[in-house]
């Protein structure tokens, strides 16, 4: 019993109702007190074996043997993905807001994100983060691969304005023709798949090269299809780390009275991160839904979801704000696990709609 639909509705009742007590309170919560705070119409008993049973399956905890149950991150999982709907209302109420307070034709749009970032933590009463946007003018001019040894080429990439990065592509398997170990053939090969990506790629701007996906490939080119998507997951990883975007930041204070963060080694390490680590944050923020055909546009990342250790007892919601259809830049927040989500999404989402909007 460890997804939604193995939990019978009065599990789910009483799961979401856990959460959504702890969420408000901060406290364990017990069976005593969901008897006399929701109307579930059966004995203490019963609620007692369902918080077993949603303990056996990993979706609630006891801090100590006495005290009542806490969410696991998974428990918040099933909550997030199942149990709650967005507050639509609280959309609408942010979708005017903006509007009213942000004339988009007053200030610049570095201003607007500063201002934008202010009222996402004022509203969420969390850490809000905005990136400013990709350089619009940063587009692919042309491309170079050459070999750097026989496990190892090295991709070089011109942009309009004449700035060069070069990558270090792993070949992890033997994605190009077997006698490609042989240095001439294999600088042959490189080069005429450079020929190939320059005629599909140049006059791309580099964040579309992120959101690419090589749905059909030139028959003279099939064979290469596993090395170019290895080229293309490898591009994607250097580019989200690679590119520097500054980052507005709000909310800190605010954040740090939560109870959660009463420890100061654990307050410092977050801080550190925010402060002095935020080329690891972006890629976490900068990311396009896994799934495409939801219609969520918010990532959420619950607690040990985080790659990162600072960001373990966290959450993380974020949204991309595009322009003309291209990912540009990112709206987060960052809470507690115990955060309110079915406001914070809508909050981020309506947010990163309305920089779309002032973008186009």
């Amino acid at each position: 019993m460890t997804k939604s639909n193995t939990l019978n509705k009065r599990h789910q009742n009483i799961l979401r109702a856990t959460i959504k007590h702890y969420i408000a309170t901060a406290e364990p919560v017990g069976s005593k007190t969901l008897v006399q705070e929701y109307n579930f119409s059966v004995s203490s008993a019963t609620i007692r074996n369902a918080l077993g049973q949603l303990e056996k399956a990993g979706l609630l905890y006891q801090p100590h043997t006495s005290a009542g149950r806490i969410p696991s991150d998974g428990g918040y999982r099933i909550y997030v993905d199942n149990l709650i709907t967005p507050d639509d209302q609280i959309k609408q109420k942010v979708e005017q807001y903006l509007n009213q307070k942000l004339a988009k034709e007053s200030f610049s749009f570095e201003t607007l994100i500063q201002r934008a970032t202010q009222i996402l933590a004022n509203f969420s009463g969390y850490i809000a983060l905005i990136t400013l946007p990709q350089s619009f003018s940063n587009q692919l001019r042309h491309i170079q691969l050459i070999p750097a040894s026989a496990k190892q080429v090295i991709l070089i990439i011109v942009t309009d304005s004449y700035q060069t990065q070069s990558i270090l592509i792993d070949l992890t398997q033997s994605v190009l023709n077997e006698d490609s170990e042989n240095e001439e053939l294999l600088a042959q090969e490189l080069q005429l798949i450079s020929n190939f990506l320059n005629a599909h790629l140049k006059g791309k701007n580099l964040t579309e090269l992120m959101t690419l996906n090589w749905q059909e490939i030139d028959k003279q080119f099939v064979h290469y299809t596993e090395f170019l998507k290895n080229l293309l997951s490898q591009l994607q990883e250097y580019l989200k780390s690679s590119i520097a975007t500054p980052m507005m930041i709000h909310g800190l204070s605010e954040f740090l009275l939560q109870p959660e963060f009463s420890q100061l080694q654990q307050v410092q390490t977050l801080l550190h991160l925010l402060e002095e680590e935020q080329d690891q944050l972006l890629p976490l923020i900068f990311e396009c839904p896994v799934n495409k055909s939801l219609t969520k546009k918010a990532n959420i990342r619950i607690g040990s979801e985080n790659p990162l250790e600072p960001m373990r007892p966290c959450s993380l919601i974020s949204a991309v704000y595009q322009q003309r259809d291209i990912p540009v830049g990112s709206v987060g927040v960052i809470g507690p696990t115990r955060m309110v989500y079915e406001n914070i999404i809508p909050l981020v989402e309506s947010t990163a709609d309305y920089l779309s909007e002032a973008l186009s």
